[in-house]
């Protein structure tokens, strides 16, 4: 194969907990409270990306964040050592979970990606996501572009951008709005940039929930990518569907080469935006709408339906990577065992456990990053990223040696917890190649 997509999945962090940061994504913030297992959440996701490294997919990982993040602390007035710091701050129990928060992990939010295939000067593009709409994941852009570099280092070949400024008008929330259509990953393609509003010129947007994503934000990556506008298509999210939980496209719609599975009410003027999409594929686009009558957005939303992973099985065959909460809802699952019977693109069916990730709105889909590369570019990303089965039982044994299998939001004020996190990225990042990458390991301040 001349190119392949791959799947940078991130670990789950030592600080996983349930903090209910994210207004909007009502599992998040229903889960607010609840005692969570970091150990069981970062093997969870570690298994994912074991099984679809098994089926024979390109797969490889992310490290999580340093936190808490005491640099930001200490922007924010709070002095003395590092526990001074945190003995401080426990008095403000939101802030400290929420600069504790492992969100990081959802790398679906880390960047939007455009594969050298599409780009003027044939490159791979890398937009570092801003997440300015929520405190908690506006402190990942800085390290998630100090990660990217040292993972795509061949300037030749990649291309990694800092986030795009921290303010509402470019409110840019990664690949989770974003998709990629093509033929084939080596050829030219439609790249789909999905916005939930206009931050200027108007136009209708959400009432109860905020849109995350802009379309001022969409068509500056666009441009950063050198992207030629006749195959760029900017869609607006329904605002009635970001009501009702759908804080990121990615929960109501997914698409893979050719193929876009998507809600029935995912879109602002869907039958057209499918036209234009097909129009600028040069044909062939096989859409598989969901009806409202069978899956409503509810359900859609509960289970993490469409959150889901579009795997290529080759002769024009799609596998979909759905959590067990889709088993577990009676319409999703009478709807998906007709799916697979149905004789469409979509024919194979993979469930997995993801219940600490879930239970923080975050399904199959936003622990991936995709990034097509050719072989020669896939050569020149750092080796030690990609997952073999070496690499799976040195990450395993990590996990086991450094994450705690208990952990409340009373805990993250444990000097020790600090402690624990700065050896576990310590011995990761020798265990992945990346050199010192993290404020504590080259005394700097987290900017």
């Amino acid at each position: 194969m001349s190119a392949f997509e791959a799947n940078f999945d991130g670990l789950v962090g030592p600080t996983h907990h349930y903090g209910g940061h994210s207004f909007g994504n009502v599992a998040s913030t229903g889960s607010a409270g609840q005692v969570a297992d970091p150990r069981a959440a970062a093997r969870q996701g570690l298994a994912k990306m074991k099984a679809l490294a098994d089926l024979g997919y390109r797969q490889a990982v992310l490290p999580p964040q340093e936190r808490p993040a005491v640099w930001t602390l200490r922007q924010l007035g709070f002095g003395g050592s590092d526990p001074e710091v945190l003995a401080a701050v426990a008095r403000e129990p939101q802030l400290l979970a929420a600069v504790s928060s492992a969100a990081a992990m959802w790398t679906a939010n880390a960047a939007t990606v455009s594969p050298s295939a599409d780009t003027r000067d044939g490159r791979v593009h890398f937009s570092v996501a801003n997440l300015q709409n929520k405190f908690h994941r506006a402190l990942e852009a800085e390290q998630t572009a100090r990660t990217l570099r040292a993972i795509f280092k061949d300037e030749a070949r990649f291309a990694v951008h800092d986030a795009l400024p921290m303010h509402p008008a470019f409110g840019d929330e990664g690949a989770a709005n974003h998709t990629r259509f093509c033929k084939a990953y080596d050829a030219p393609g439609v790249e789909c940039f999905v916005y939930g509003r206009r931050h200027w010129g108007g136009g209708t947007g959400p009432s109860r929930f905020p849109a995350r994503q802009t379309l001022e934000a969409s068509e500056a990556v666009a441009r950063r990518h050198g992207l030629n506008p006749a195959d760029v298509v900017f869609a607006q999210q329904r605002p009635e569907v970001i009501d009702a939980g759908v804080f990121h496209n990615d929960v109501i719609a997914v698409g893979n080469l050719d193929v876009l599975f998507c809600h029935a009410h995912a879109f602002v003027d869907q039958q057209g935006l499918y036209r234009a999409l097909d129009q600028r594929l040069g044909g062939g686009l096989r859409v598989v709408e969901v009806p409202a009558e069978q899956v409503g957005v509810e359900d859609a939303v509960r289970s993490y339906l469409f959150n889901s992973q579009l795997l290529d099985r080759g002769g024009g065959r799609m596998r979909l990577v759905v959590p067990e909460e889709c088993r577990a809802n009676p319409a999703v699952w009478q709807y998906l065992t007709q799916l697979i019977e149905g004789g469409g693109p979509i024919d194979d069916l993979l469930v997995l456990d993801l219940k600490q990730s879930m239970r923080n709105g975050g399904g199959p889909a936003c622990l991936r990053l995709r990034v097509a590369l050719t072989a020669g570019e896939g050569a020149a990303v750092n080796p030690r990223i990609w997952l073999s089965e070496e690499r799976y039982a040195e990450l395993d044994a990590w996990i086991g040696r450094h994450y705690r299998d208990r952990l409340s939001e009373a805990d993250l004020a444990d000097p020790q917890l600090l402690v624990e996190v700065r050896t576990a990225l310590d011995e990761l990042t020798r265990m992945l190649g990346l050199g010192s990458i993290y404020p504590f390991q080259y005394g700097g301040t987290g900017l």
